[in-house]
């Protein structure tokens, strides 16, 4: 319940999206409260799962595909096969929606012939699954290393100047992975500010191999800092998908003006049936009826919207629940 966190753990979430590798000595100083506060403040969240900090990689940098999954399952069927889907490292944001009959997913495949196992093969003969659409994502309007939280604005810009790292120069290129990097990026996806003495165990590196690694990877924009957030930390109690068609010709107009809505966690051009996807945060219902009869009936070109409520989330960013 939103009871159950003060506006001290919003402060420290805002200043953790900010910075999530931020030593605990300077969000203290930030937020005007002893070093031993913020730890015992995080660990608390971490161990909830109400926040944690997270590595996380950008597929496309490696030539993968996103996938958002829809599958239509008969109503008994539904939960375990979300919970399979949730037990692939290749998968996340793992949900049950419309009344428990459909799950959704997000799934990232390295290659053609992976789309086709699941895609074509192993999802539509798995027993009572009764029909699977696919959307690849061809543009993210928002998500990734941008964050919902930073459009809460718990922290004033004096704090989010003292707090922001310097910019992240982008580096072009391929970028190939050893298994060194595997071994680093997997620790990252469970742990974002895993310690360097840590991440040198894990790979088998020194501790400023690390460090220039993590670096390269960001400056090649495979390796971003991401927050997996239990909105109920800011009173959000409803999560809703939004399925979208546009008019092509105002598809990117509607894309950047849905991304600068204070709703939108995430928003993408999509291939299939419909090619605008979008995941919104509300406090309740009512706010989201104000939304979408006000932003949303607002965008250019909608010639057609699908709302699909989360009454379950199986599997977030990298996390079963």
């Amino acid at each position: 319940m939103e009871s159950d966190y003060d506006e001290l753990d919003r402060r420290l979430v805002h200043a953790l999206q900010i910075d999530g590798r931020a030593p605990f000595s300077t969000i203290a100083a930030v937020l005007g409260v002893s070093d031993r506060t913020v730890a015992r403040r995080y660990a608390r969240l971490r161990s909830a799962g109400s926040v944690r900090v997270l590595g996380g990689v950008d597929p496309t940098a490696l030539g993968a595909v996103l996938w958002f999954l829809r599958v239509r399952c008969a109503p008994a069927a539904s939960l375990p096969v979300a919970e399979a889907l949730a037990a692939r490292p290749d998968t996340s944001w793992v949900s049950l929606n419309s009344g428990g009959t459909e799950i959704t997913c997000v799934v990232r495949t390295e290659s053609e012939a992976d789309s086709e196992a699941l895609l074509l093969a192993k999802l539509p003969r798995t027993p009572r699954v009764e029909g699977v659409t696919a959307h690849s994502v061809l543009h993210a309007f928002y998500g990734g290393p941008d964050n919902l939280v930073g459009k809460l604005g718990w922290l004033d810009a004096a704090a989010v100047e003292r707090l922001r790292p310097p910019p992240v120069p982008r580096r072009p290129g391929p970028v190939r992975l050893d298994d060194g990097d595997r071994r680093l990026l997997a620790l990252l996806a469970t742990d974002g500010r895993a310690g360097y003495e840590q991440l040198a165990a894990a790979t088998g590196w020194s501790p400023t191999t690390v460090r220039r690694r993590m670096t390269e990877l960001r400056e090649h924009g495979v390796l971003y800092l991401d927050l997996d957030v239990d909105w109920r930390v800011f009173g959000q109690n409803a999560r809703t998908l939004l399925w979208l068609s546009v008019e092509p010709a105002h598809l990117e107009e509607a894309g950047r003006a849905l991304a600068g809505h204070p709703e939108i966690a995430f928003a993408a051009a999509t291939t299939g049936p419909t090619n605008l996807y979008a995941s919104v945060v509300c406090a309740n219902q009512r706010d989201l009826y104000r939304y979408l009869t006000t932003r949303i009936a607002a965008l250019p070109a909608i010639t057609h919207l699908e709302t699909a409520p989360v009454i379950r989330t199986v599997k977030q960013a990298g996390n079963r629940m």
